[in-house]
């Protein structure tokens, strides 16, 4: 189903090339669908217990900006900044993972972040992902990372797919990354990849 889904999907996109407010609007929210096609299919996959890891040497820059162009239309939409310093810092990683890790930590923080900026930053290999967002209720921070866990958030936005994070966080485990969050009401989530495994140089 989600391989038949993006045929439809590649056609509308097609359908919407020309340069228009309404069309933008829609190619928006085709993003957006994309997106969620996606979760399911890494869903699936990392449920399925095969190993598909295909480990090698990534330019850390590379797979970070992969992700990011992925939301540029979001950021447009909504009019937040990205704050990003290229690191020429290398990983050695599988790339499908990563990547899914990185595309659900901008997903969430482009979808709590109203006003502001998202920042990624990498020093001593830590990857931070930091947002001026609604942040994340302190009794809600420590399962964050669970199935199916909505939290405050997810309930007064009514707009969680109690999927991503825990994605992330399988994906993370597969990779043997250490993943976290720090979270403060009302002023933003930051969350953390400690990348020690995976030799960032």
């Amino acid at each position: 189903w989600v391989h038949q889904i993006k045929t439809p999907i590649a056609v509308m996109r097609l359908k919407l090339s020309d340069d228009t407010p309404e069309h933008h609007a829609l190619l928006i929210e085709l993003s957006r669908i994309e997106q969620y096609v996606e979760m399911v299919l890494q869903y699936i996959r990392i449920g399925s217990g095969t190993n598909d890891l295909v480990i090698r040497e990534y330019d850390l820059d590379t797979l970070i900006c992969e992700s990011v162009r992925k939301f540029a239309p979001q950021f447009f939409e909504k009019k937040l900044q990205l704050i990003y310093e290229k690191t020429d810092a290398t990983i050695v990683s599988d790339r499908k993972w990563f990547i899914c890790i990185l595309d659900q930590l901008l997903s969430n923080a482009v979808k709590y972040t109203s006003v502001g900026s998202v920042t990624i930053s990498v020093k001593d290999s830590v990857l931070s992902v930091a947002d001026m967002g609604i942040g994340i209720a302190p009794e809600d921070l420590p399962r964050i990372f669970e199935k199916g866990y909505t939290g405050m958030n997810g309930r007064i936005e009514n707009r969680s797919s109690e999927l991503g994070l825990y994605l992330a966080k399988k994906a993370a485990d597969l990779l043997s990354i250490r993943i976290s969050a720090e979270s403060v009401i009302g002023k933003g989530s930051t969350f953390i990849l400690d990348l020690t495994q995976e030799r960032v140089r």
